[in-house]
């Protein structure tokens, strides 16, 4: 990519991969020990029930109330990630946290690790690649002025 061209790509380059690098590394980092913790079966263990499902175009996830099975720990309003079938208001279902930042994890298992995990990796690439970028235009550019600078030189003209 030494050239950038077009409009759509000076946009990607310079919005788009910062952006995608911001969203990846808050909304994937932020979660992601505590989601490899509960695939891991570390965290406190305990019970989810079930308060309210908030439906979006793409998928569902519950919310509700946490409590510790030693009975210590209890968190209220958060979101039960790879919630089982067929839970429904009022149902219960065992959970770990981990201290991820909004929610509880099922014990039954899912893929948040994997969201997770790739919400970083995306995260991590955007940002490399957009520092890179940014690296190659400056030289670029730093090039491109000293070869038009008129040579210095200290000898008396004729």
């Amino acid at each position: 990519m030494d050239k950038i061209n077009g409009w759509r790509t000076k946009v990607f380059v310079w919005i788009g991969l910062p952006v995608i690098a911001a969203i990846g590394l808050m909304m994937g980092a932020t979660d992601l020990v505590p989601a490899w913790q509960a695939k891991g079966g570390s965290g406190t263990a305990g019970t989810f029930t079930a308060v309210n499902e908030e439906c979006s175009r793409r998928n569902c996830e519950w919310h509700g109330d946490f409590v510790a099975t030693d009975g210590g720990a209890r968190r209220t309003d958060v979101i039960l990630y790879d919630a089982p079938d067929g839970l429904a208001k009022g149902g219960t279902a065992e959970a770990r946290d981990t201290g991820a930042r909004k929610g509880v994890f099922s014990t039954t298992g899912g893929s948040m690790y994997l969201l997770a995990t790739g919400l970083t990796l995306a995260g991590v690439v955007a940002a490399v690649a957009w520092v890179v970028i940014v690296v190659r235009t400056v030289r670029r550019r730093r090039t491109a002025d000293d070869a038009s600078a008129p040579p210095t030189t200290f000898a008396p003209s004729r």
